[in-house]
């Protein structure tokens, strides 16, 4: 178990224990579902709350720390379609 760095767009970098995984990974399978069902305030809530939970769990890199980031989140404020292209089968966090 290590860690991973993850880009939030439009905000920047964190560092995060790869032991996190876990519990984002339950916030990513909701926020598939609430996309596949077109829930848009659903999705809106359950982004948040993802973003949020890796803002509380990962260490902020400073800002000119130019890290490869293994794991890219959309910004809070980007729409279901822009979050839709950034999917994999998987949904935004793998595993």
């Amino acid at each position: 178990m290590g860690d991973m760095i993850v880009r939030i767009m439009g905000e920047g970098q964190v560092r995060l224990a790869d032991s996190h995984l876990t519990e984002l990974n339950k916030l990513d399978d909701e926020l598939l579902q609430e996309m596949e069902k077109g829930d848009g305030p659903g999705f809106r809530r359950t982004l948040g709350a993802l973003l949020t939970k890796v803002r509380d769990l990962g260490d902020p890199l400073p800002d000119d720390s130019l890290e490869p980031s293994e794991l890219i989140l959309p910004s809070p404020d980007a729409t279901l379609e822009e979050v839709r292209e950034l999917l994999s089968d998987d949904g935004l966090i793998p595993g």
